[in-house]
């Protein structure tokens, strides 16, 4: 087994066409995670996904037991790929991901999936701070429009925002082509 991982967020059917939760851009940013996925399969690199899952009825989205919950078909795992499920926006958190990445000597995370300025930026910054060289695919992630204060700002500026920070301090950020060309 390699020693990289692709760490597949929360590329869930909430947030496609007719989810409870649209994002902007969802199904080009899946098509690109497929191939990085697909790579890292050909590769051998380890392929977690992610699936976030409220713990109440009462969600948002990703309410348990929804079709809004299941992973999107371009993604799905593949026999023997591990799925973490998550309650909170950093997969580290309260889950056993770091024990995954440990066990298998990783020192590498790649990231795709969504939502950019929300459960990426959680897992970037702690796979960092965990000591994991990391990198975004950022085409392979997603994001939508967010408001504050009465403005609306628009997902390409929110997803520019977070590649922007993230690509200070936290990771290399680069594209699908570039990537896969690496």
């Amino acid at each position: 087994m390699g020693k990289r991982a692709v760490v597949v967020i929360d590329i869930q059917n909430d947030y496609f066409p007719g989810g409870k939760h649209e994002l902007e851009g969802i199904e080009e940013a899946a098509a690109n995670a497929a191939r990085v996925i697909e790579t890292a399969r050909r590769n051998g690199d380890r392929v977690i996904h992610v699936q976030h899952v409220f713990p109440g009825q009462d969600a948002p989205f990703f309410t348990p037991g929804s079709d809004g919950t299941d992973i999107n078909a371009i993604v799905a795992p593949h026999e023997g790929e591990t799925v973490v499920v998550k309650n909170h926006p950093n997969p580290f958190l309260r889950t056993d991901l770091k024990q995954v990445l440990d066990s298998d000597g990783i020192e590498e995370v790649v990231v795709v999936g969504a939502m950019s300025h929300m459960c990426i930026d959680a897992a970037v910054r702690a796979a960092s701070d965990h000591g994991f060289r990391t990198t975004v695919v950022e085409d392979a992630c997603a994001t939508r429009d967010l408001e504050w204060n009465g403005t609306t700002v628009p997902a390409a500026a929110v997803h520019a925002a977070m590649m922007s920070a993230l690509g200070f301090a936290y990771a290399t950020v680069t594209d699908t082509d570039s990537y896969l060309r690496g």
